[in-house]
């Protein structure tokens, strides 16, 4: 089974597409939603959702909370996880169609512990393509997997690595630094598809500044970006 864990705040406007999809898609799966603190209609938009599952067979659904940061968010609901798989997924972005039901075909193959999905944004912009483009190539070559690109990974690896470091910023970076060490995550395609909105409202090429400087920061051990660099856009 897979137990998908969505850190939530204040995403009332993404979270119900992102959710419709995940409950389009075929195959054995729990839902963990885990809120940190969210002052908008996003806890009343998972409660309807919460009701219209709740006599399905192959998936369900809960609603956690835990102190704001995906870090976090995220480890309270792996500690929620029943799932062989743990898959995170943020709450602007939809998995491509048939990803439930391939990762649970996945479940048996020992020789796969961790991975994570191709990238892309919504609409034909072409800046977010080319920032996709980007993402996507320094992924093939250094495997670090983003938030964004639905990281899964093996429960008992991820209590073993001891979960995402307790980190403001770049926990996912830091939490991947430490998984290629052990295996090569496996990156599968179509792609996920993230909101475009805020990237477009910080400004398309101010986003794309500030995700080269992420990768630069990455690749080439630069000092740590300032927790500003990371404004929370809604």
């Amino acid at each position: 089974m897979i137990s998908v864990i969505i850190p939530t705040y204040n995403e009332e406007k993404a979270l119900p597409k992102t959710l419709q999809a995940l409950f389009a898609q075929p195959g054995e799966f729990e839902t963990i939603l885990v809120d940190g603190g969210s002052t908008d209609r996003t806890r009343a938009v998972i409660a309807d959702h919460i009701c219209l599952t709740q006599h399905s067979v192959l998936s369900t659904i809960q609603l956690i909370t835990a102190p704001k940061g995906r870090a976090s968010q995220m480890n309270a609901g792996a500690k929620e996880a029943k799932g062989e798989w743990l898959l995170f997924l943020h709450a602007d972005t939809i998995l491509p169609d048939g990803a439930i039901q391939r990762m649970n075909d996945m479940e048996t193959d020992q020789s796969i512990q961790a991975g994570g999905f191709m990238h892309r944004f919504s609409g034909d912009n072409w800046r977010l393509k080319l920032i996709s483009f980007l993402d996507n190539f320094r992924c093939t070559r250094s495997r670090i997997i983003y938030g964004d690109q639905a990281l899964f990974v093996r429960r008992a690896l991820f209590e073993q690595l001891g979960g995402f470091p307790n980190r403001p910023i770049l926990e996912d970076v830091a939490f991947c630094e430490r998984l290629i060490k052990v295996t090569n995550p496996h990156l599968l395609f179509p792609p996920v598809i993230t909101d475009a909105r805020k990237f477009i409202k910080m400004g398309i090429w101010r986003s794309f500044i500030r995700v080269l400087l992420i990768i630069l920061h990455v690749e080439f051990r630069l000092p740590v970006l300032p927790r500003t660099f990371f404004q929370d856009v809604r």
